[in-house]
């Protein structure tokens, strides 16, 4: 029983380590991630996962992907989309950018002040949010 325990707490550890690993690499300096919700869908084996996503000015997050759609709503600021395969797009608030599942996309805040979105992601459960593209 004590090497079960001990088994499965190692096991959370590891996961738990592996995880704030993802989480630092998205947080990077004038980048602010905020989880607003998470919930399963009706479709097994997704899941809905809204972020709200802050900027500093001039900031960029690099190239990325998702395990699913991301539908982005643009809530303050100018940002400029690059979308793999697509021209680049300056969104302003109150705009929209829908984004396929795994397509490699960056975005960076083009304005003088701050920006923001709000990033709806329908995703694969289990799956790490962001991946980063070398």
């Amino acid at each position: 029983m004590k090497m079960t325990t001990r088994i499965i707490t190692v096991a959370a550890l590891i996961a738990a380590s592996g995880l704030a690993l993802h989480v630092a690499r998205a947080q990077q300096p004038g980048i602010k991630r905020t989880d607003l919700q998470r919930h399963d869908l009706s479709v097994p084996g997704r899941e809905v996962v809204q972020v709200r996503v802050d900027f500093a000015p001039g900031v960029a997050f690099g190239k990325h992907s998702h395990p699913g759609e991301e539908i982005v709503y643009v809530l303050e600021g100018s940002l400029e989309y690059q979308v793999e395969g697509k021209p680049p797009v300056t969104l302003k608030a109150g705009e929209v950018l829908f984004i396929p599942a795994g397509t490699v996309h960056a975005a960076k805040n083009v304005g003088s002040g701050d920006g923001a979105e709000l990033a709806t992601y329908i995703v694969e459960k289990g799956k790490p949010l962001v991946v980063m593209v070398k």
